[in-house]
């Protein structure tokens, strides 16, 4: 599910001692091309409006929103939650205040229309996603629900290779791919540690951990946060999509490309062995499932995911918003004592933010008329639907293996989905796709990040097969959303 910061390997300098009173190693520079950032952007957005005299003041302003925003997520010069909030000020700061190109005098503060994306509903959705996965995580039965499921693969290693990767696809479409990937190399470190030596099984077994996870968040909507990035894009577009409505969207690729991983892996890395018993070898230590009063919260947290995820995926038929519902285990858990306020303050606000910056960029492009001028500018004719759509989708991939995938999302749907007018949700869909397929390089994700720090994996062993699931994933979403459902719909 989420695109949580990959930490990045430190060099020798960040390791030197500081004097008492002076700042980090490294915070200098960072601080210094963060300015950088900010004045190169300026400088771009001066010179766009002194060749376009059409382009009005507001879009300016808006392009070095943009601007400033894609560099600071590219350089990394500052945490991508906080550039996200940054962009909520600056929309505040150039667009927001009294005599500002788009103040809105209708409002007691004028400025109050661009901090309201901070109570979106997606954020909401997301928020409620991040408080399931705790529960399960409070009482264990994440690991119960993954260690039960792995028994019924089997012991030959194609089995067993398929139950990792299942578990972790599904996990994955409803928990933070990060916590996912944690949890799933502590169950399988006992498997890995009993088939190792020159069998090279084990190296394919972790990557199909990561494969999984990056794939699994494809499943739904809370699976991934570039997802709720499109899907808010396109929402300002007036097209609405539902939770399971992604599901039939985004499901089926994502199952068919985990396949195709799962005997590309086989296939590069072959077991020695005729059996695997997993069963046998998965780890059994203590954790939470063994903490007292863990059995009723277990009732409780089972209870309250089938209660969401079901009303999630009926709300043609009861009509309650889908963030109206994320609500309810966010109030179950806190008032029965499966979660505490210390647990609740330790949930992954930053995502939230990132989201929500995410979200009001989308906004700024929008309202500032910048998105009419991407649709003057960019070669969309030229290129016709499919070629756009290809386009975005492989510029997703390749910027997402070398920055966050919510940021690369973020950037590209804001310009993509305002230029690609009559095809917004396949060039958004097609965003989404690429962003999850990005998984070719050790810091394109926190499940690689994770799988490569066991010392088990090369960076080869990623590229190898990173790079063809980056190719195959979104051509697979891509033919499944423009050919296949249309189809199946009825040409709907």
């Amino acid at each position: 599910m989420s695109d949580a910061e990959v930490p990045k390997p430190v060099d020798d300098e960040s390791t030197t001692l500081a004097k008492p009173g002076a700042p980090p190693a490294g915070g200098l520079k960072k601080a210094l091309g963060a300015v950088a950032c900010v004045v190169g952007s300026a400088v771009a957005a001066y010179f766009v409006g002194e060749y376009n005299p059409n382009l009005e003041p507001a879009a300016i302003r808006g392009l070095f929103i943009l601007l400033v925003a894609a560099s600071l997520w590219v350089t990394e010069c500052i945490p991508a939650y906080s550039v996200g909030l940054l962009v909520i000020a600056m929309m505040i700061t150039l667009l927001g205040r009294p005599g500002g190109v788009l103040f809105d005098e209708s409002q007691t503060k004028g400025w109050e229309q661009f901090v309201k994306v901070l109570g979106h509903p997606l954020v909401w959705l997301f928020f409620g996603g991040f408080v399931l996965a705790a529960g399960m995580e409070s009482c264990g039965l994440d690991r119960i629900f993954a260690t039960g499921m792995l028994g019924w693969f089997g012991k030959k290693p194609s089995g067993v290779m398929l139950g990792v990767m299942s578990v972790t696809f599904l996990l994955s479409m409803f928990i933070s791919n990060t916590a996912t990937t944690a949890m799933m190399l502590a169950i399988l470190a006992p498997l890995v540690a009993k088939t190792g030596g020159k069998d090279r099984f084990p190296t394919g077994l972790l990557i199909g951990c990561a494969v999984a996870a990056n794939l699994g968040g494809l499943g739904s909507i809370i699976g991934t946060p570039p997802n709720g990035i499109v899907v808010g894009g396109l929402a300002q577009q007036e097209i609405k999509i539902n939770f399971l409505q992604w599901m039939a969207i985004g499901l089926p690729p994502a199952l068919l490309s985990m396949l195709i991983g799962w005997r590309l892996l086989l296939w590069m890395f072959p077991s020695s062995r005729d059996e695997i018993d997993a069963a046998a070898d998965l780890a059994t230590g203590e954790d939470n499932a063994d903490r007292p009063g863990a059995g009723w919260r277990r009732v409780v947290v089972g209870l309250a995911i089938l209660s969401t995820l079901g009303m999630w995926l009926t709300k043609q038929w009861h009509g309650v918003p889908t963030s109206a519902v994320a609500l309810l285990p966010i109030v179950v858990f806190t008032t029965t004592g499966v979660l505490s306020a210390t647990q609740i303050r330790g949930l992954s606000y930053d995502v939230l933010f990132l989201l929500a910056g995410g979200l009001a960029l989308g906004d700024a492009i929008r309202l500032t008329g910048l998105s009419d001028w991407f649709v003057e500018v960019l070669p969309i004719d030229q290129l016709g639907q499919l070629g756009a759509i290809v386009l975005l989708a492989a510029a997703t991939v390749t910027l997402s293996n070398v920055m966050s995938n919510t940021a690369a999302a973020t950037v590209l749907a804001s310009i993509g989905v305002s230029a690609a007018v009559g095809f917004e949700a396949e060039a958004g869909l097609a965003i989404a796709f690429g962003a999850s397929a990005a998984m070719a390089l050790p810091v394109a994700t926190p499940p690689n990040a994770m799988v490569f720090s066991t010392g088990k994996i090369q960076s080869a062993d990623l590229l190898r097969v990173g790079i063809p699931l980056g190719l195959i994933t979104p051509m697979l979403g891509i033919a499944w959303t423009k050919f296949v459902l249309p189809l199946l719909l009825g040409g709907e």
